[in-house]
């Protein structure tokens, strides 16, 4: 069984989703296996906020260059863009 802190790995920081805050709306890293309903049940009794919308999304793997220069990729992942009620907001410390 999943707890809500296995379903929300980490809040993602990057410039456009520390600039998408501003607008109430936040980016976080999701298992691959969890639906929209687990994840705005897990936002919402982790940080006591209204949940408005939830969209995800998966991210592609992009291709790198390994030891010897043998070819690779980084793995697939999942984020999540969860959208908040006016008035409602998370502390991120940044």
């Amino acid at each position: 069984m999943k707890t809500k802190y296995d379903i929300i790995k980490f809040l993602y920081q990057s410039e456009k989703a520390v600039d998408q805050q501003g607008y109430n709306k936040y980016t976080f890293v999701v298992p691959k296996s969890v639906n929209k309903i687990e994840i705005r049940n897990a936002i919402e009794e982790i940080f006591g906020v209204k949940v408005k919308r939830v969209n995800t999304m998966i991210m592609p793997g992009k291709p790198k260059r390994l030891r010897w220069n043998l070819p690779g990729k980084t793995s697939e992942w999942k984020k999540a863009i969860v959208t908040l009620e006016k008035g409602h907001k998370i502390e991120t410390g940044s």
